[in-house]
């Protein structure tokens, strides 16, 4: 989406280089997205489930 879009952004992280990520955003498992720092999950999901973690992440009630 952020190929796409210039208003998306995205960023990639190994853990194994940034730690303290890793410990900010409690990964224990991979991949974990977090979006808008409000909604996330871990691993792969159907493009379904993936269309509703954005609408919750852009919901005014998540803000």
């Amino acid at each position: 989406m952020a190929i796409e879009n210039p208003r998306i952004v995205a960023d990639v992280v190994e853990v194994n280089e940034f730690p303290h990520l890793a410990q900010r955003y409690a990964i224990r498992g991979v991949p974990k997205t977090v979006i808008n720092e409000t909604v996330e999950f871990v691993g792969s999901i159907p493009e379904s489930q993936f269309v509703e973690h954005l609408q919750r992440a852009s919901s005014p009630s998540t803000s």
